[in-house]
């Protein structure tokens, strides 16, 4: 529902009943995601979106229908071959879906989650009573849920999850669907040049919360880098040491100098982060992999470094050079092949798999991949 907070809170500021529908679970090739909201005021109109077209009819009338009932409904919907168009799902998967009525009942609690931005957040809502509780990271709002209830939300929010849960049995069971909303994952650009700048574009595109970081204050400034949420004037490896980073942060080193580059990998690749990659020639990879490990790197670390950083896509320019670099992250952070679709059967959305293993030898001449 975060997606389309900004409408639905014009909706709340003008005391507009609506009704949403949030999928809860997918199978196959679902075109949207868990998460995905539709929403439906009073009046018919219409925000969000929840399978690009294949089924946006059929669930806009369940939301009209729990307006009108104040009932909650929840609904698969699949392919079908005699009915593909009107309510299937013609890429083969299904969705199921949740729709309830946000009314002065429960309209807060709704409303804290949405204006939550930069903040954890997840929103609780019971699948049969429609009970719905806003849930920080030290506070609750809205319904009080069993603390089992609460403390399963609690930890799916520590881990940024949203899913369908069920807690208890019998008559204390309980199902909820939990949908967590943590701040954007961060990308560090550090290298004040004009391959950064473009990196720093395509990040907001991806949704990152982009910094770019240089120790030359004259090279690192807002006018040069405007897609950049934040310029950092201060020496690569010291800022990095102290600033926050998670399992979603993605480190690009494109500097490529030594005097920078060493000692910022050297703490980069000791971090619990998603992805560090580094630009340079070949040349410059196996230097810079000989002085990492004269200061001490293993092997294992090493390893977790992308360089010469990006997918071989053959661009030249500062914009194809980033959307390789963009290419290569969405490959690591989703368990992606980097090989054309086309070129192999099989599902095209899938769980995460495991990447290649690569294994860097104590000599820089060459490195073993193994599948």
């Amino acid at each position: 529902m975060r997606d389309i907070a900004a409408q639905l809170l014009e909706w709340h500021a003008a005391g507009k009943d609506y009704a949403v529908a949030s999928i809860i679970g997918i199978g196959g090739s679902a075109p949207r995601p868990v998460g995905a909201a539709l929403a439906v005021d009073a009046d018919g109109t219409v925000i969000g979106s929840i399978s690009g077209g294949c089924v946006e009819g059929a669930v806009y009338e369940l939301c009209r229908e729990s307006l009108a009932t104040g009932t909650t409904i929840r609904e698969t919907f699949g392919y079908s071959d005699t009915d593909a168009f009107a309510v299937g799902l013609t890429c083969g998967g299904t969705i199921q879906v949740f729709v309830q009525s946000v009314t002065e009942s429960n309209r807060d609690a709704v409303e804290q989650v949405l204006r939550a931005e930069g903040e954890a957040v997840a929103m609780v809502r019971d699948l049969d009573s429609g009970a719905v509780m806003a849930l920080g990271t030290w506070w609750s709002s809205g319904h009080e849920f069993d603390e089992r209830v609460v403390a399963e939300a609690q930890a799916m929010l520590d881990a940024g999850a949203t899913a369908v849960r069920t807690i208890g049995c019998g008559d204390d069971e309980v199902t909820v669907f939990v949908e967590s909303h943590v701040p954007p994952p961060r990308m560090i650009v550090f290298g004040a040049i004009d391959f950064a700048a473009a990196v720093a574009r395509i990040g907001k595109f991806l949704g990152y919360h982009v910094t770019v970081c240089d120790a030359r204050e004259v090279f690192a400034t807002p006018a040069r880098f405007p897609d950049a949420d934040e310029v950092v004037v201060e020496w690569p490896n010291k800022y990095l040491a102290r600033t926050r980073v998670d399992a979603r942060t993605v480190v690009c080193v494109l500097t490529h100098d030594a005097k920078f580059d060493v000692p910022l990998l050297e703490v980069a690749l000791r971090l619990p982060v998603a992805f560090v990659g580094a630009m340079g020639s070949r040349r410059t990879h196996e230097d810079r992999l000989q002085r990492l490990r004269a200061v001490g790197m293993t092997n294992a670390e090493l390893a977790r470094l992308k360089s010469p950083i990006g997918l071989d896509l053959g661009g030249r320019t500062p914009e194809e050079t980033a959307v390789s670099i963009a290419a290569e992250i969405v490959a690591v952070r989703r368990g992606g092949t980097g090989v054309p679709l086309g070129s192999y059967g099989g599902p095209i959305h899938r769980d995460a798999v495991a990447v290649p293993e690569v294994t860097v030898p104590d000599s820089p001449d060459a490195l073993r991949i193994s599948v």
